[in-house]
């Protein structure tokens, strides 16, 4: 700041005295350094009763809490995601957390006046990025000294919640300012409101409605196909042999698809051909550009993903219930927060008339609740990539 104030002070008097002034463009502020920590808890019992033993999930945070502990904000990550939303863990990293536009000093969601904390669920799918530190089916059972597999118990969104739940009480935080998340991220945050809603002021969920109809329910069973279909996975019995990638890459292709929109396609790469001059139509083996783009994503993916926790993940998302609840209107009975909803209206995903649906729910039960949509070419990701421009309407939020 001091330099920046001593070269306005030398352009201006260089100005005065009728020379050039030599100026130089602002540099952009250095990024935020955040550092990637283990929380640990000796057992979890989860909503079915069963028990994991030696739970590890990891956590990144920025900012401070005050006295009372009354400005923390919890980001809840989406269904290919992490703790990841912010800042990076150094500063040559290629790129920052996903929603590093509106967190951090002087951003829509301030880290100089909010903590603000995100952590990897269960079951994360991002097994190999080694930043990413969770308890699943490729963990190893303690009490058999050999990976889970198919035998780590079924968990689902509000185990994610609860373990969310132990971490904030182990900082001594007992009240959320906010729980926000986009996607999955999204049910979690309603989940926070209906089940613990003594313990959370706000939320904003983006592209996410309070529910899991039976049309998700349906298109989650198709993203996992592939991967019950590839003989290697071997009913989730491939540890120390080679994974099933093959059917894992495919399913992650029909997320990528499904998460994106056609404009995004048209765009991106239109009707061209995988190989210049190859043309689709004369040889069964010519692909168009789109096919190839999504087909190496997903190979690429899989190499640090885990066929299983994708299959946990699915069972948690098909199971969804906020609080026990098996529809928004039941949902919006037991949530008292204050409520930002921001939807895409070209999601794919989550429609954005389950969004409106859920809003109207809440609305009849006399929850104070706003909502807007998020424009760009990709559906369900814009609630990822697209948030810049509601920077003022979520900062504006928080502060009321």
């Amino acid at each position: 700041m001091l330099k920046m104030i001593l070269m306005a002070g030398v352009a201006a008097i260089l100005s005065l005295s009728g020379a050039e002034a030599q100026t130089t463009p602002p540099q952009a502020p250095p990024p935020l350094i955040v550092e990637k920590k283990t929380f640990e808890m000796p057992s979890l019992t989860t909503l079915g009763g069963q028990t994991i033993r030696q739970v590890k999930v990891g956590w990144q945070s920025a900012g401070a809490l005050n006295a009372d502990r009354s400005n923390a904000i919890l980001i809840t990550h989406f269904f290919s995601g992490n703790s990841h939303a912010f800042g990076k863990y150094k500063a040559e990293d290629a790129a920052a957390g996903y929603w590093d536009a509106i967190i951090g000093p002087g951003k829509a969601i301030d880290t100089n006046k909010y903590f603000v904390i995100a952590s990897d669920t269960l079951v994360n799918l991002n097994t190999g990025i080694p930043s990413v530190v969770t308890t699943g089916p490729a963990s190893i059972n303690p009490d058999t000294g050999k990976p889970y597999g198919m035998d780590f118990p079924v968990v689902g969104i509000g185990d994610f919640v609860n373990v969310q739940k132990a971490l904030g009480e182990s900082l001594g935080i007992r009240k959320w300012h906010a729980v926000m998340g986009a996607s999955m991220g999204g049910l979690q945050a309603y989940d926070w409101a209906a089940r613990y809603p003594e313990m959370v002021d706000r939320i904003i969920a983006v592209i996410a409605p309070a529910e899991a109809p039976a049309w998700l329910i349906a298109w989650l069973d198709v993203w996992a196909s592939p991967i019950r279909l590839d003989p290697k996975w071997n009913g989730g019995d491939y540890y120390g042999k080679e994974p099933p990638n093959a059917g894992l890459a495919e399913a992650l292709k029909i997320v990528s698809l499904q998460s994106n929109h056609w404009e995004w396609a048209d765009k991106v790469t239109g009707r061209a051909f995988a190989e210049g001059g190859k043309d689709p139509a004369a040889a069964m083996g010519n692909r168009f550009r789109i096919e190839t783009l999504l087909a190496s994503g997903g190979a690429a993916r899989a190499k640090v993903s885990d066929a299983n926790h994708f299959l946990y993940l699915v069972k948690a998302n098909q199971t969804y219930a906020p609080g026990g609840a098996q529809t928004a209107e039941e949902a919006a009975k037991k949530i008292k927060a204050k409520t930002l909803l921001l939807y895409s209206p070209t999601d794919q995903v989550f429609p954005a008339a389950w969004v409106k649906a859920t809003e109207a729910a809440l609305k009849a039960n006399g929850v104070s609740v706003e909502s807007a949509e998020i424009a760009g070419p990709n559906g369900h990701l814009n609630g990822v990539i697209g948030l810049g421009p509601h920077g003022p309407r979520i900062t504006e939020f928080l502060a009321r």
